[in-house]
């Protein structure tokens, strides 16, 4: 199995509107009537790292415009005035586009340069870590662009991102991957499943998988939306080792119980290699990929490099799967 990256890499770049002009990255992509749709994180600078949600659209799924000229999703729509939201993921089912995605209460990084006053930008911040820790949430949409928030799926006392809805209901519930990290949730980051009947209220999560192989010591998480295929659900997932290089593995689930893994690679399938995915403004050496679309049998992958843009690349959906029955557990 050979995974091409596209000759155009990076596909999508920061700069045009203020919002985006320093980092644009970790994509959510979904196919409408033959048209890409992607919705990206974008910021318009580093000092505070606001992050904010765009949408664009392809014909090609490599030439990407806006369709609009500011967001069309922000913290301050779910009444966090001084939030950040992160990394959507969109699926759509029974005809609504469901995101979910990640928010911070407050954008306080470590980055955050030591004369930013944070008790001036943000006076209502009671100062405790665990007030920022950070949330996941589900907003839905009838065209992409008017999105209302649903509520949280995580609570407030935990860091739980990398939640992933499935693209249709299993046995009449909602699924969720998601990354519980605190409290109960001891030992490295890893996957976990819950499930729901109204996107509200969630049950216990169940765990999936956890890290394994050395390029995934650290910790793994879910990357992109289940894909449904006849031996089971492909996910791509990614893993970071101690040196906190962020590379790509892909695992099956069962179609009917998706705690149950059916294949998992024990080499990961991508890691940084160009200079675009080793280099940039923020975190190096980071190929996360947050979305993912099969058009004419062709896999494509959409994928943040260092925090800074977007890329693609490219596998036949029938070598990937090929690869993986390989991987049998």
């Amino acid at each position: 199995m050979r995974i091409k990256r596209c000759s155009a890499n990076p596909i999508v770049q920061p700069g045009g509107f203020a919002w985006r002009k320093s980092n644009v990255f970790n994509p959510g992509v979904v196919m409408d009537n033959g048209v890409f749709y992607m919705l990206e994180r974008a910021a318009g600078g580093l000092a505070p790292f606001i992050t904010k949600i765009g949408l664009l659209k392809s014909h090609d799924g490599i030439n990407f415009t806006h369709v609009k000229d500011e967001p069309v999703f922000t913290s301050e729509m779910i009444g966090l005035p001084y939030g950040s939201v992160q990394d959507p993921r969109v699926v759509k089912i029974e005809g609504l586009f469901y995101m979910a995605y990640a928010v911070r209460p407050y954008c306080i990084y470590a980055r955050t340069p030591k004369n930013f006053n944070i008790k001036d930008a943000y006076p209502d911040w009671d100062g405790r870590k665990e007030s920022n820790l950070t949330r996941s949430a589900i907003a839905v949409s009838e065209n992409l662009i008017t999105w209302k928030h649903i509520g949280f799926t995580t609570p407030p006392e935990i860091d739980d991102r990398d939640n992933i809805l499935f693209p249709e209901k299993i046995n009449g519930k909602f699924a969720l991957l998601r990354r519980p990290i605190g409290g109960k949730y001891i030992g490295s980051p890893g996957i976990w499943i819950s499930y729901s009947d109204n996107l509200k209220n969630w049950t216990e999560p169940e765990f999936v998988a956890g890290p394994k192989e050395q390029w995934e010591g650290a910790k793994i998480g879910g990357s992109t939306p289940p894909i449904k295929t006849d031996k089971g659900w492909l996910t791509l997932y990614h893993g970071v080792d101690e040196n906190k290089v962020y590379r790509v593995g892909a695992m099956l689930l069962d179609l009917d119980n998706p705690a149950n893994v059916i294949a998992r690679t024990k080499l990961y399938i991508m890691e940084p290699h160009e200079d675009y995915e080793k280099v940039g403004l923020f975190i190096p050496n980071v190929i996360f990929p947050t979305g993912n679309v099969v058009s004419d049998g062709i896999l494509y992958i959409y994928y943040g490099c260092t925090d800074t843009c977007i890329a693609m690349a490219t596998v036949p959906l029938h070598e990937i799967m090929d690869y993986l029955m390989l991987e049998k557990v």
